[in-house]
């Protein structure tokens, strides 16, 4: 056992065997949960006479192929559960590459959503965890960077590989789903900016939620030329 963990030890695992790349050597691991998802959206189907909306989604695709081979992965084990159930099969976009090669990952997707957490970190080369609290603070403070990229979205960077992903993407499939998931989809000006891209919807930790839906509804009625104003009582 002390040579297996040895062995799977790696220098910087944040760039390392995680996402999809842990189901494509061990496809066990997504087979299972594949399997555990479906089962429970029987459950849920059984007991309310309603079937829930289920997205299975695979995380830190940058290539192509490696969603090709999960999602037959996916389409075989849910399958064996059941032929009925009805579900989408998509991809995080968290990498530099997979918005460049948008068009080509979109083949194998039916939605892509925006992981702006780990898309900001290997965009902009910065570990979240070791950047903020320490010289993040100083390049704020000295006026490096007017925010921090990790509360609000980096709009020309970042966001500037978003709007390929988003145009590629949908020049593939014109309804490809498109959302954001991470702590940006709770920031009111990230959410405006999502909206100018045409993302569907934004996915946030659920204390955010009902700001998100403010700036969600604000990006709309201003978009349509209306101007939301707070009245106090």
């Amino acid at each position: 056992m002390r040579e297996r963990i040895k062995a799977l030890h790696e220098t910087n695992p944040m760039l390392g065997t995680r996402g999809c790349r842990l189901g494509l050597l061990w496809p066990e691991i997504y087979e299972m949960q594949v399997r555990a998802i479906v089962r429970a959206a029987l459950a849920v189907e059984e007991r309310t006479g309603a079937a829930p909306l289920v997205e299975i989604m695979h995380p830190l695709v940058g290539f192509a192929e490696e969603l090709h081979r999960l999602r037959a992965i996916t389409v075989a084990t849910a399958n064996e559960e059941s032929e009925t159930l009805d579900y989408l099969v998509g991809t995080m976009i968290e990498l530099p590459r997979a918005c460049i090669r948008a068009d080509e990952i979109a083949a194998y997707a039916d939605f892509f959503s925006f992981g702006t957490n780990d898309l900001t970190q290997t965009t902009l080369g910065l570990s979240r965890d070791d950047a903020e609290g320490k010289f993040l603070t100083r390049y704020l403070e000295d006026g490096v960077l007017e925010h921090n990229p990790f509360e609000t979205l980096d709009q020309s960077g970042v966001g500037d590989l978003m709007r390929i992903a988003v145009e590629r993407g949908r020049g593939v499939k014109d309804d490809l789903k498109l959302g954001i998931c991470g702590e940006h989809g709770g920031e009111p000006e990230s959410v405006a900016f999502c909206h100018g891209l045409g993302l569907d919807y934004v996915s946030c930790s659920p204390y955010r939620v009902p700001l998100a839906r403010l700036a969600a509804a604000q990006a709309a009625l201003s978009e349509s030329g209306v101007v939301a104003v707070a009245s106090g009582g």
